[in-house]
């Protein structure tokens, strides 16, 4: 749970942004007064009245009515008739006010008001402005839709309110008998209400959340904020489900001079559905102990196995099933020409396993004790980092084989860089060194151990450019050949235990690695040449990167005794002298609102591919995007997903137009798609509203199952969207989670319900908000949409 502080409670937002502009009186220097009008009279004390089409200014004020009277001693103005008083962004409309031009203190009768720049409005039979900082409106209503056309008519969505009172200084604003109303329905009513006027924090009610899952059923929660101190707050959210009963999120949040943090609680006391108390906790600290030493401590813990499958959106840390906890002290350090950090960790895992898919765990240290020094003399560069680390296996751990012990480690590496504007030349040596003391004998009987390799490489590449003419455009090619040759010793290593190491992923960026295994406990033995080959199409103006083709092989010079396994395992039999799979990736942008890329890997023995990635995106506008996505990995998967944000309808394709001709006109780019919204009044006659398809499927060709989706519709009612968003999430090969999410979002206001947006941002690519986060359009809708 992450609840925004800085709004305790969404309801009378509108009032912070009604009073703003009044405030801003107090600042407003003293400029002199105008006044025009068809008939002007005054007198020698300073009273002037004028009659006719009348217009007072002063500074950023603006005053316009039928009859107005001005006494120059108090800068007062009384006007009657049609009153319309502009300030900032404040449009406010009445039948009589009286007004201090200077100090923006009096009153308003029959008052309409507008906020231009958040295209908002509303109304109030009287408003009073007792002082600079005190205003009190009686009758109040706010809306963002448009006024209504006959007093009978109501907009959409309302916020009424008997009386609001406002104190900036005191920071306090108070509404009497608020209602929200939707469609005719109150939506909430509340006979007092208090909220903050600044963005300064305030102890209050959270907008309730409603949520609807396959696992929990029907939940709602509604968190109350408390601001304990301008450093510290805690949320509280207790929360009701259908199938679990009663349960709590807490979420605090401190900070200090040196050190801030937040912890977050999810507890159920009693889960009905499991029969057994359960809880998730996350801690995360932050701090600075000394000027240069950091502190750093992460905790995540939940209490059972099955609680990444039922609360999978409460699940702490990045990976469902691995949570990970350590506690890290780092200190920088620098002597002489050397410079580089200390560091003492201890981590811990927790893992989540599934009787059908049990997940072999990742070592715990305790502790890790290390060092990194770095330092360049004249054209060398020197490098050293260094490790003493205590692998013990995690609790809940499948393999109770798995040995345990301590490993000191060294890596030493020395380069000489050469680079010049064309090109580059890295030779470099390196020594690769550890010990081990286990504590049950090793294969060969003993309990300690050692290894040194050594290894060198020579890096290289060059660059070429020349300007060409391709598709009709003046552009920059680039070729970019390089090669990385590598000679490691050979060491026995499958007698020695493997506490981290594993098999690189082999792909475009893996393949220049000088070791095929990530981690320390395996080298890979070398004899290796690397050769690539890279050309881009460039943009000569902005330096954009049109196009990129790229392809790469690794030659074996001789047999790779300590290689990867296709199973990924680091033991196993030698990788025979050959010629390693083609890999070739390419992208481009060059197609107007298309964007293509590939990457492929090519087995030579095979004479097919074994792993691709096909990928096409299309967005010929706003709120117009559709992402295919073909992955293949050769036996073990192969997917197809799809992903798109789309209007449905004439009114809602005519609403896109016409913004992306807004933002052409803008940038000074032709339009989108290159059509006009020449007339999208016409198209849009008989439609209220615009309509839009969102969703992401993902198909298991191997599997024929879809194995995540989501899909939904929004709709914009100009004043008002809803959405409705239905996720299915696989949490095994025969289960999945299913969740609806229903949001309303009151344009100017709030959002009410479950929020999809960061599950549609995270899923669909190119996913764009009907509205900006602060509720607004993009652009300005064009004046002749509905």
């Amino acid at each position: 749970m992450r609840c925004a502080p800085a709004r305790p409670w969404l309801l009378l937002l509108l009032c912070i942004q009604a009073a703003a502009p009044l405030r801003a009186a107090d600042d407003a220097p003293r400029l002199p007064v105008t006044l025009q009008a068809d008939r002007l009279s005054s007198t020698p004390d300073g009273r002037s009245r004028a009659e006719g089409e009348v217009e007072l200014r002063q500074g950023g004020l603006r005053i316009r009515a039928d009859r107005l009277d001005y006494r120059a001693d108090t800068a007062r103005a009384t006007a009657s008739g049609r009153v319309v008083v502009e300030r900032e962004g404040l449009v406010l409309r009445g039948t009589e006010i009286d007004l201090g031009v200077r100090d923006f203190s009096g009153w308003c009768l029959a008052t309409e008001f507008d906020f231009l720049d958040r295209g908002t409005r509303g109304s109030a039979s009287r408003i009073d402005l007792a002082s600079r900082t005190r205003l009190r409106a009686e009758d109040f209503a706010y809306t963002s839709c448009a006024r209504p056309a006959s007093p009978d008519e109501r907009p959409d969505w309302e916020l009424r309110a008997r009386s609001v009172a406002i104190d900036f200084d005191a920071n306090e604003g108070v509404a009497e008998a608020a209602r929200l109303q939707f469609q005719g329905v109150t939506l909430l009513a509340l006979p007092s209400l208090s909220f903050p006027v600044t963005d300064a924090r305030k102890s209050g009610w959270l907008p309730p959340t409603l949520d609807l899952d396959s696992r929990s059923g029907f939940e709602v929660s509604v968190p109350y904020y408390w601001n304990l101190a301008p450093n510290r707050d805690l949320t509280l959210a207790p929360r009701l489900s259908t199938r679990r009963g009663l349960g709590l999120e807490a979420e605090f949040r401190y900070l200090e001079p040196r050190w801030r943090g937040e912890v977050r609680l999810d507890g159920l006391p009693d889960d009905r559905a499991a029969r057994r108390s359960r809880y998730a906790l996350e801690w995360e600290h932050r701090q600075r102990a000394g000027r240069r030493t950091t502190l750093e401590v992460d905790l995540a813990r939940v209490s059972d196995d099955d609680w990444w499958k039922d609360f999978p959106r409460a699940t702490p840390g990045p990976w469902p099933r691995l949570l990970a906890s350590r506690a890290r002290v780092e200190r920088p350090w620098q002597w002489r020409s050397w410079q580089g950090q200390a560091w003492a960790q201890l981590q811990d895992w927790q893992v989540l396993q599934d009787p059908g898919a049990p997940v072999v765990a990742p070592y715990a240290r305790r502790p890790q004790l290390g060092v990194l020094a770095e330092a360049a003399q004249g054209p060398l560069q020197w490098r050293l980092a260094s490790e003493l680390n205590r692998f013990e296996r995690p609790g809940g751990d499948v393999d109770a084989d798995r040995p345990q012990g301590w490993r000191w480690h060294a890596v030493a590496d020395l380069a000489w860089p050469l680079r010049r504007p064309g090109g580059w030349l890295v030779p470099r040596l390196a020594l690769n060194g550890a010990w081990y003391r286990t504590d049950d004998p090793m294969a060969d009987g003993r309990t300690t151990a050692s290894r040194w390799i050594p290894s060198a490489s020579v890096d290289a590449g060059l660059v070429f450019e020349r300007d060409a003419t391709f598709f009709g455009r003046a552009l920059r090619q680039t070729l970019e050949p390089r090669a990385l040759y590598v000679r490691t010793a050979y060491r026995r290593q499958d007698r020695l235990p493997n506490f981290d190491a594993w098999a690189r992923d082999f792909d475009f960026d893996s393949v220049w690695a000088r070791n095929a295994f990530a981690g320390v406990d395996r080298v890979s033995d070398a004899d290796q040449l690397t050769l690539g080959v890279t050309s881009r199409l460039l943009d000569p103006a902005s330096g954009a990167e049109l196009l990129r083709l790229g392809v790469v092989q690794r030659v074996l010079l001789r047999d790779q005794r300590v290689a990867p396994q296709p199973d990924g395992s680091a033991d196993g039999p030698p990788l025979e002298r050959s010629v390693s799979d083609l890999l070739l990736l390419g992208s481009t942008t060059l197609l107007p609102r298309l964007g293509l890329d590939a990457s492929m890997q090519y087995s030579p023995d095979l004479g097919r591919l074994t792993r691709s990635v096909l990928g096409a995106n299309w967005s010929p506008g706003p709120f117009r995007t559709i992402d295919v996505r073909y992955r293949l990995a050769r036996g073990t998967s192969e997917q197809v997903e799809v992903g798109w944000q789309w209007p449905l309808g004439a009114a809602a394709m005519a609403a896109a137009r016409a913004i992306a001709e807004q933002e052409a006109a803008a940038t000074g780019a032709p339009a989108a798609d290159g059509a006009r919204a020449a007339s999208p009044a016409a198209a849009q006659a008989e439609c209220r509203g615009r309509w839009y398809g969102v969703g992401r499927i993902a198909y298991s060709m191997r599997d024929s199952r879809i194995t995540d989706s989501l899909l939904g519709v929004e709709f914009d009612a100009g004043c008002w969207i809803a959405r409705i968003v239905s996720e299915r999430v696989s949490t095994g090969r025969s289960e999945a989670t299913t969740r609806l999410m229903l949001q309303l979002e009151l344009v100017g206001l709030s959002r009410l319900g479950t929020n999809p947006l960061r599950v549609l941002k995270d899923n669909i690519p190119g996913y764009r908000l009907l509205r900006d986060e602060h509720g607004e359009e993009p652009l300005a809708w064009p004046s002749n949409l509905p």
